[in-house]
């Protein structure tokens, strides 16, 4: 039965401004009532301005109204406390557009704290406590709050839908059972969810131990990669002091070579210097006796020609005739030398 809207209701005996019930309350002359402290709290904020203004329906007065307690309202609310006036539920209790509303709420509804699947209604708080105290509704199943529960009517019979049609895999009623369903293995809808929840507890056990089995994998591969990686590592260790070594090694080999090089470049300018120096040597002695015998032809004295003609001397050997100009290959056979030992090197 649906309740009657309490003509008590506490909202009439609030204050608008606490929104708490009534505490010392006075009528303004707008024929409002608010709690004293309240409303002197409100007006003390519009001191500056010189006029006051009610709260409510905002006519003015130009002087601080004088309030008097109004003690017919306040005895009521004295009353209506002693008599277990429930305080009002705040806002957020309220069900909103995306809630589910209690069914047995009126006026503005309360959010549904539970539903029932046999009642196949919601319930807030308030309406929800017969359900715990009354032993008629012992055996009644409390779900979360849902909109779907008229889904458990039968649109033919609109009985609930408390048996299952196995052949044919969907809800039935009592009635559906014994007539288009008669001849079909049909069951409580309570022992199919029996049997199926067992089928979920040994799915769940399969995929548990999927889960496991697939754990202890992924560990072997971490440590795997982990194997992975200490090897590589210790593979780039190895590899960067092997090839610091030989790095050090063909250092030491290059300065040894150039050294070498080196060496045998100041052999082979010291005896080109030396050969220069005596053919240079060899051309001062030339043109000095090409000199004299110039000076000898000039003589016009045949006799003083004759004279001193045996007295010239001979001409020494020319040392151009032994020096031999080597083809311009020095060092090659050096060159050759490091790159043939570079070769089993870069193809090891």
């Amino acid at each position: 039965m649906a309740e009657q809207e309490n003509p008590l209701d506490r909202e009439r005996f609030c204050c608008s401004i606490c929104l708490e019930l009534l505490k010392d309350p006075v009528t303004t002359g707008c024929g409002h009532s608010y709690c004293k402290s309240c409303i002197n709290t409100h007006w003390d904020k519009e001191d500056a301005r010189g006029s006051y203004s009610c709260p409510q329906c905002r006519q003015t007065f130009t002087l601080s109204p004088f309030l008097e307690k109004n003690t017919m309202l306040a005895d009521l609310v004295e009353v209506l406390k002693k008599t277990g006036l429930q305080a009002a539920p705040a806002d957020h209790c309220y069900a909103g557009p995306e809630d589910v509303a209690c069914d047995f709420c009126t006026g503005r509804k309360l959010k549904a704290l539970k539903s029932c699947l046999v009642c196949l209604a919601s319930y807030c708080e308030k309406h929800l406590q017969p359900h715990f105290q009354s032993i008629a509704f012992k055996k009644h199943k409390l779900v979360e709050p849902s909109e779907k529960l008229q889904e458990n009517i039968c649109s033919r019979h609109d009985e609930v839908m408390k048996m299952f049609c196995r052949t044919d895999q969907q809800c039935i009623c009592y009635l559906c059972s014994v007539e288009e369903h008669k001849d079909h293995d049909t069951v409580s809808a309570a022992a199919e969810r029996t049997e199926r929840e067992r089928e979920l507890g040994l799915r769940r056990q399969t995929i548990q131990q999927r889960v496991q089995d697939t754990e202890k994998d992924v560990k072997l591969l971490q440590q795997e990669e982990k194997a992975i990686n200490g090897s590589a590592d210790k593979a780039v260790k190895e590899s960067e002091k092997i090839f610091t070594e030989l790095i050090r090694l063909l250092e030491k080999r290059s300065s040894d070579v150039k050294q070498q090089i080196r060496s045998q470049q100041q052999t082979e300018v010291r005896r080109v210097r030396e050969l220069q120096e005596r053919l240079e040597q060899e051309i001062t002695e030339l043109k000095r006796k090409d000199h004299e015998l110039k000076q000898l032809s000039d003589t016009e004295d045949h006799n003083q020609f004759l004279h001193n003609y045996p007295s010239l001397s001979p001409l020494s050997e020319s040392t151009h005739s032994s020096i031999r100009i080597r083809p311009l290959r020095y060092f090659e056979d050096v060159t050759a030398a490091v790159s043939q030992s570079q070769r089993p090197e870069l193809t090891s």
